[in-house]
């Protein structure tokens, strides 16, 4: 769509996220050659002819854990394609080399302050845009990395074509927010959007372009005659996304502060954005590892008739009682963790769920244990309640459960000095010396802004999707929650009911017991508030038992919060 349908400068991917490092990683384990975005290769290849006549240069991550091994495949089909693109490899982030020396060093984990493990499966920084840069420079068409910030791969090209100073921090915070608005392709033209049912043409939603400016500001929008829609609120959602405390926005080569950027609608899906703010980078670098914790098995059965509620309740805690008996005979010990959830009765909503009267239910019974040989007994075993326990239940939904190795996510810092980063092409390694400079001060933060307060009597009440839109996703364990009010009138009464220990009331089914919190900061600019729930996802990722181990539908329970408002306000929402 992106080729053929517009004009471009630069096509840029990104396929990375926590959750796909760590399926990489066992992808990798598996078989060596892998540990990429195979996809990838797999787009490029038909459209390699048109990206080479008409000069697109190309950026991606897809690299993965395995970015050579990437280049490798791409330059296969260059050469089958008769396509002759120089393609570029930036390495420097893989640090599993070093693992012995980063456990030496007393590697700790950001949050939880636990030891590295010695069985890491990957270890990787997120580098910034330098080793992109130099890669252009170079006269790469094709520009290939490993763990990169999402948004490196925009704010690369721009300081590229633009020859922006990396001490230039404010043009580079609009390029990072450039990358971030557009690195989840149509969650800012449609797609995600709180207002679905006003998106036209799913089938051929148009993926974003932004066209920057020399001094940084920028307009999203798609190519014409294609699907979706880009408004203030479709791209406010995405400027939320995931961000955390948006006064520091940690990236490698700037700290964003992203509370006073403005989105304005400037034409037909045209959307402009101006207002971030930038201040030095840390002198560190986030990594993160992966490591296995054991083994686990999910499987599903639909259970139909009359009590199916009560009827999957009970079966699933007699599967788990009879396996433990099993385990416990054998010596194996007990499950690790246990998950049970009822599809169809609202199980993610926990005390805020209405149906619980369904007369069709799957059980969704998720086990975790240190052996592989308890949890195949368990996949063998639950095959018994179809025919020894409660009526309706119709067979185990895709046959008998896989037993799946647990990859957990650890993060931490480095110096980025323990990184050598370097640009490989045409068989040749340069090096890539980072900027020096000032780095960063947290002295040096805005103050937090307080919204403002409501004025008037609420004699009404309506939920908080009437006067806004809201998005959420996770960062490994913790999920962020966007919340954008639809007129900025309706901010001060959204954050007068909206306060932090409000949240931790609505959501505590979701937050763990000891370590769950809730955190929240106002961006004036964009009329918006977000919250970051810390230790929310049950592990998070490839490690959580549940079915929203991203907390992707978190907010969509948030917008049902009931939000007191004047009558004038509740009868013209």
């Amino acid at each position: 769509q992106l080729v053929h349908g517009a004009e471009l400068d630069y096509l840029v991917f990104d396929y990375l996220a926590e959750i796909t490092m760590s399926i990489m990683a066992g992808a990798k384990l598996k078989q060596p050659d892998q540990g990429y975005a195979g996809d990838f290769v797999e787009v490029l290849r038909p459209l390699l002819g048109e990206i080479a006549a008409k000069g697109i240069r190309v950026i991606s991550n897809a690299g993965g854990i395995n970015p050579r091994a990437c280049a490798e495949a791409l330059s296969s089909a260059c050469a089958k394609a008769g396509v002759p693109l120089k393609i570029a490899v930036v390495h420097g982030d893989d640090l599993r080399p070093r693992l012995a020396e980063l456990i030496q060093a007393g590697s700790r984990e950001l949050h939880s302050g636990a030891p590295l493990p010695s069985t890491c499966l990957s270890v990787n920084a997120y580098l910034g845009a330098p080793g992109i840069v130099e890669a252009l420079r170079l006269g790469a068409d094709i520009v290939i990395t490993g763990r990169v910030v999402d948004s490196a791969v925009v704010s690369a090209a721009l300081v590229h074509e633009f020859g922006w100073a990396w001490d230039d921090y404010d043009r580079l915070a609009q390029a990072a927010l450039a990358g971030h608005i557009i690195e989840c392709g149509a969650q800012c033209t449609g797609g995600n959007f709180t207002d679905w049912q006003d998106v036209p043409d799913y089938e051929h939603i148009g993926f974003p372009i932004v066209e920057v400016q020399a001094n940084g500001h920028f307009v999203v929008t798609k190519p014409q005659g294609t699907g979706g829609l880009v408004t203030p609120l479709s791209v406010g959602e995405q400027l939320l996304y995931e961000i955390g405390d948006p006064r520091a926005y940690l990236l490698p080569d700037v700290v964003c502060d992203f509370t006073r950027v403005e989105l304005r609608q400037v034409g037909d899906n045209r959307v402009e954005l101006q207002g971030a703010r930038g201040l030095p980078p840390t002198e560190q670098y986030k990594v993160s590892a992966t490591y296995p914790d054991g083994f686990r098995c999910t499987a599903s059965c639909l259970i139909a008739g009359i009590d199916a509620a009560a009827k999957a309740e009970r079966v699933a805690r007699a599967i788990i009682a009879k396996t433990e008996e099993i385990l416990t005979q054998r010596g194996w010990g007990p499950y690790s963790e246990v998950s049970l959830e009822l599809l169809g009765c609202e199980a993610t909503y926990g005390p805020h769920g209405r149906r619980q009267d369904s007369r069709e239910v799957v059980i969704k019974l998720a086990v975790r244990h240190a052996q592989k040989e308890a949890l195949m007994l368990f996949s063998r075993e639950i095959a018994q309640a179809a025919t020894g326990m409660a009526p309706g239940l119709t067979g185990i939904v895709g046959g008998r459960p896989t037993v799946y190795p647990v990859i957990r996510l650890f993060s931490f810092l480095v110096d980025k000095s323990s990184c050598r980063l370097e640009v490989e092409l045409d068989g040749q390694r340069q090096p890539v010396a980072l900027p020096g400079g000032a780095t960063f001060a947290p002295g040096d933060l805005a103050e937090a802004a307080e919204p403002p307060r409501p004025d008037g009597l609420a004699d009404a009440s309506v939920p908080l999707v009437k006067l806004a839109v809201a998005r959420s996703g996770d960062k490994g364990n913790h999920s962020n929650i966007g919340v954008m009010a639809r007129r900025p009138e309706f901010l001060p009464w959204i954050a007068e009911a909206l306060g932090s220990e409000a949240v931790v009331d609505w959501m505590a089914h979701v937050l763990d017991p000891q370590l769950g919190r809730v955190s929240r900061w106002y961006l004036p600019g964009s009329h918006s508030l977000n919250f970051l729930l810390e230790n929310a996802l049950g592990g998070g990722g490839v490690a959580s038992l549940r079915i929203d181990p991203q907390g992707k539908a978190l907010a969509q329970q948030l917008l049902e919060f009931p939000v007191p408002v004047p009558r004038s306000i509740a009868e013209r929402v």
